[in-house]
């Protein structure tokens, strides 16, 4: 469980609802045909632009908010260390004896990696099916963010077309105030449908998926740099140092992007 969502959920929640009740208009809040209006046009929109097949891949997503992959190496540091003792045993043994090392192992992406190197495989072909997948990594994780931006963008224009609508039947009973009340409702709460679900829900949601796309991607990269460097036959000294420099160079440059 993500805890840092959940708290944000929460404070943003009751954040809300202390304003509202404050103010005296909690009972607007809940407004079945705004949200109908924004929810159900958002994601209408969004099945109109993107293909079904990505589509699906957003439920694991939004489910990735609140219980992130297991980071089953905690820190980098620790990455380093197990790729430095693969290097120490293949040039003690050889690489072949790494095989027993692999049940170990849960990341696919390290085993899969390695067991091209065991299998004899150039280092050429190793390096470059190990690029592709990282390629392939990143611009899946790249394409779900983006249909959470678009839909933190079409949020806002379904709340601004709820209130239009909710204008022109204050504007269609001007003679009957008492039936003015619903289509204010719906212009008002269509308005902060739209603005909360853009602001709370979705671009939030796109930038932790950013966020855990940068960790994902820079695990198997570390990785690859490790691989890379206990297929050359690289002594271990020689490998954990290349994995330190990569590990700050990367975070180095991470600091300077932001």
């Amino acid at each position: 469980m993500d805890f840092m969502t959940l708290i944000g959920l929460l404070l943003g929640g009751l954040t809300v609802y202390f304003v509202m009740v404050s103010g005296h208009i909690l009972h607007m809040l809940f407004n079945p045909i705004a949200a109908l209006l924004v929810f159900g046009g958002t994601f209408s929109a969004t099945l109109i632009a993107y293909p079904w097949d990505l589509i699906k891949q957003t439920v694991p997503s939004f489910r990735l908010m609140f219980f992130p992959k297991k980071n089953t190496y905690g820190h980098l540091g620790n990455l380093v260390e197990i790729l430095t003792s693969l290097s120490e045993k293949a040039r003690r043994q050889s690489i072949e004896s790494l095989q027993s090392d692999l049940g170990r192992i849960d990341d696919r992406f390290f085993s899969h990696s390695m067991q091209m190197v065991i299998d004899g495989l150039e280092t050429d072909v190793v390096k470059e099916n190990m690029q592709r997948e990282i390629l392939y990594s990143r611009q899946s994780f790249q394409k779900v963010c983006g249909v959470f931006r678009t839909m933190a963008t079409l949020a806002p224009i379904f709340g601004l077309l709820g209130t239009l609508i909710g204008v022109v039947e204050v504007l269609r009973n001007l003679s009957d105030p008492a039936t003015m009340g619903s289509g204010m409702a719906i212009a008002i709460t269509t308005t902060f449908y739209g603005i909360f679900a853009a602001n709370f829900l979705f671009l939030p949601i796109a930038i932790k998926l950013n966020e855990h796309s940068e960790r994902d991607v820079l695990i198997k990269e570390l990785i690859a740099e490790g691989i890379s460097a206990i297929q050359g036959g690289d002594l271990p000294l020689i490998v954990r140092k290349k994995l330190n420099a990569f590990l700050s160079s990367n975070i180095k440059e991470k600091n300077e992007g932001r």
